[in-house]
Order: C-alpha cells, then structure tokens, then sequence
C-alpha cells in the first residue's frame, strides 16, 4: 500500500493507525506535496515527515517538487476558499501522482493522510479517489481516523513526538487567505543576501535539522516556543550628494535599524572609525572597523552581500557601537565617509513575534 503524506503531524498517527489495521500490509510512504510554498517549507516538511516514518519503520520516498505544473493546474482558482475548488484540483493532482507511483512499484491500494487532517474534506477526497480508482484500477482506501476521539489521539501523539507544526496549509494562496491581516507574511518574503533570520522557515529547518543528530546521538532535548521582538527590512537606499548630483552610496544596513520617515543627515563628528550624524540618530560605519571588530577581511560592500553576517553577528555589532542591545538606531555601514549631505530612507517592520527555540538536556 501506498500512503501519501502531506505533513508529519497527520502522517503520524495515520500512519500508526494504517499498521494497526493492515499488519500484514507493507506501506510505504510517498511524500508529494508540490503545492507547498516555498520550496524550504516543503523541505521541513518533508525532513518531519521522514523521521515519524523511520520511527514507525516505514520506507520513506519524496516525491518530486513540480510546483510550476501545479500552478498550471490551479490556475483561475486563486481566490478558492479552503476547501473549494482549488483543494480538489490540488487533491487530483496529487492523488493521480501517487497512483502512478503505486503502479510503478505494482501495488494495488493507495491512502492519503490527508484524511485525517480537520482542515480537508473527506467528502472531496472520496470523490477524487473513486476517480482514481476507476482510471488507474487501483483501490482508494479512505479510513476515517478522526472519528472516536481520533482527532485528540492525533494532537497528542504530535506533543508526544514533538511533531512540526506547521501554521498554514501549504500553498500560496493559503498562505495569503489566511495570513493577509498579519503586519508581515514572513513566508513570502526571501532575504538578499541569504541569512537565516529569526523565525524563518529556514531558521526553523536548521532547528529541526540539528534535532535529528541529537537523536541520532541519543541525547534529549525539547524544541520551545518563545515570544521576541522580530524585525524584518523591506527597503533601504542611501544616497550622497556629490557635485550638486545625488550619488547612491554602496550600504549595508544592520538589524533593527529602523526609521519612521526618510532622513537627511550630515555627519556632526567621527570617533574610531563611527560616525555620528545631527539627526534621527543615525549611525554610520567603516567597513575597515567592521572588520576589526568581528574579525572579518571584507574588501568592500558588495563583499558583505555575497557572504553575509549572520544576525547574531549583525546583533553582536550593533551592541559594540551602541553599547546596548535595545538599540534601535539606523546603523548603515559605508565604505568609507563623505563629508556632505546623506538622504536615508529605511522601510522596516518591527514587530512581536514567536520563535521555536532547542534546548538540550
């Protein structure tokens, strides 16, 4: 039998109950989930669902990441409310790919954990697996585990296991149907340069990556959440003026910098390599004291974009020039100062937020 899986808390104890019922059953467990978005969320989901399968001994395959023919197959149904049209689009495409999986290895019975999740349709999947069944001659199994107390049973097994928990369904237009109200939609936004920043996705995967060789060493451990102040750079242009012409000057700016309206600063006076500006608290720094201060030997701007700080990092530095971590002045590295007029304007969002955090034991 096959299983597709969509997400590690329902293919768990799906998957823990399809062994209580079918002993005799060799299943094996096929994740095909190219609507998820973006790609790093269906790496952590898949990463999840491949361990609860391993620990319940069952063989584990992910299936292809073929997003652009999935937005070819949804495409007029954007605006599709969960469980509408766009969710039995989804679930035919993803179902027909596991049929042809099944027939590849020559079995005759496929499932989904789909079924067991609260937010799908059983009436839905039903209907695409009769399709199924009747193209591809192969039986569609929709074993209904919610019933009976199944839906608590499923919660606590996930608590148990310390399970991924994913907070939307998957695809882009969940992800925007659900989460419009949000200040920042932290999952539609892709860092330049690449960091991994603080309750990202990728952030996420790191933690949930370094869980597995904890239990691989068998050391404990528990995976918490904790409250923060988040911080999120939308926007941000620094430009000189030379020669009665304003020049964009080459910047970073670090995090937690933040400007409620663009500015425009000179600079009042310059202290080892830190310049202090008549406004808006704006700092500037030489790259040459970056370098110093974090052991670094960036030659130029376009350096630190092509291997970027990390936040700690970016942190770090900022409570070595300020000499306080709650600092939320505008910090701007340049590669070197002009003794004229700067124009900064700095788009930003600060704003609470949750993390997940590891703790060893």
């Amino acid at each position: 039998m096959v299983a597709h899986l969509c997400c590690s808390v329902d293919a768990g104890y799906f998957l823990k109950r399809l062994k209580e019922d079918f002993p005799n059953e060799k299943i094996i467990g096929f994740f095909y989930d190219p609507n998820i978005h973006p790609y790093s969320e269906f790496k952590l989901r898949s990463l999840d669902t491949k361990r609860i399968c391993e620990k319940l001994g069952i063989e584990y395959v992910e299936g292809e990441y073929n997003y652009e023919e999935w937005l070819k197959k949804v495409k007029g149904l954007e605006n599709e409310p969960e469980k509408g049209v766009r969710c039995s689009v989804c679930f035919d495409f993803s179902l027909e790919e596991t049929a042809k999986f099944a027939q590849k290895l020559g079995d005759d019975k496929i499932t989904t954990s789909l079924l067991l999740s609260p937010m799908k349709s059983h009436e839905q999947l039903e209907k695409t697996g009769k399709a199924i069944k009747r193209k591809y001659k192969i039986d569609f199994l929709t074993p209904d585990y919610r019933k009976k107390g199944g839906t608590q049973a499923q919660q606590e097994y996930a608590k148990i296991n310390q399970l991924y928990r994913q907070d939307y369904c998957g695809c882009f237009y969940g992800i925007w149907r659900q989460k419009r109200d949000q200040e920042i939609i932290d999952e539609l936004i892709s860092p330049f340069p690449f960091q991994i920043l603080p309750s990202s996705i990728e952030e996420k995967l790191f933690i949930y990556k370094k869980r597995i060789k904890l239990e691989e060493k068998g050391i404990k451990y528990k995976i918490i959440k904790e409250n923060f102040l988040n911080y999120r750079l939308l926007k941000a242009n620094v430009q000189c003026k030379m020669k009665k012409k304003l020049k964009t000057v080459k910047n970073y700016v670090l995090f937690y910098s933040y400007l409620n309206r663009p500015q425009r600063v000179k600079i009042e006076f310059e202290k080892d390599g830190v310049a202090y500006t008549n406004r808006a608290q704006v700092i500037f720094v030489k790259l040459s004291k970056i370098n110093e201060l974090l052991n670094k030997k960036y030659k130029n701007i376009k350096e630190i974009y092509q291997n970027p700080l990390s936040i700690e990092e970016e942190i770090i530095l900022r409570e070595k020039i300020t000499n306080t971590k709650y600092n939320l002045s505008p910090v701007i590295i340049l590669e070197k100062f002009e003794n004229n007029r700067y124009d900064i304007e700095i788009d930003a969002k600060i704003y609470p937020d949750t993390k997940e955090n590891l703790i060893k034991f």
